[in-house]
């Protein structure tokens, strides 16, 4: 970009310089899209049901790390998650985000705010202890779990997986004794 910068503006030297800083741009942002699909499938392939965190990635882009936020495209990531899970009839759903860090998924109290430099989270009140990010994915699995709201009373079936999976929270359109059910691919 800085040699098409020298160039003089219209001149066949200053194209020339324009369409190869185009034609790397274009390498990059595929290469990166190719890394979203494959990660975003091999995902898909191991797990029936994904939760992410609703993280406004333009208030992090604010931040110090701003414009690396920016070149890892978290957003297009999620966005192309959610269409492979679609295409894979895998459940993928965000949960709130908000102190994921400070609650101990063992009892449910909030421990409080830690600094970054702290990466093990250990609750004064039961003793539970384990790595923070473990922590966390532990809290983001248990609200993932409970957003998903199957009632399972005395005088309910219990559901065949597949209708769980497929996206269907109304139950009464899915009778568990006959397993044709109708049931459509969420919409994005």
């Amino acid at each position: 970009q800085r040699k098409a910068d020298r160039k003089k503006k219209r001149s066949k030297n200053y194209h020339k310089a324009q369409t190869k800083v185009a034609r790397l741009h274009h390498k990059i942002a595929n290469s990166r899209h190719n890394f979203h699909f494959q990660t975003a499938n091999q995902l898909c392939q191991q797990a029936q049901m994904i939760f992410l965190e609703d993280i406004d990635f333009r208030k992090t882009a604010k931040a110090m790390l701003g414009r690396h936020m920016l070149d890892g495209g978290f957003g297009a990531f999620r966005d192309i998650l959610k269409w492979v899970g679609w295409k894979n009839d895998v459940y993928v759903a965000e949960v709130d985000h908000k102190f994921t860090s400070q609650i101990c998924p063992n009892c449910q109290t909030h421990t409080g705010k830690k600094d970054l430099s702290v990466r093990v989270h250990s609750c004064s009140e039961c003793g539970f202890e384990a790595t923070r990010d473990k922590a966390a994915a532990m809290i983001i699995d248990q609200r993932g779990l409970n957003s998903i709201e199957v009632r399972r009373d005395s005088s309910e079936r219990k559901l065949s997986a597949e209708c769980l999976l497929s996206g269907v929270f109304d139950l009464d359109k899915c009778n568990a004794e006959n397993l044709d059910c109708e049931v459509k691919k969420p919409t994005l």
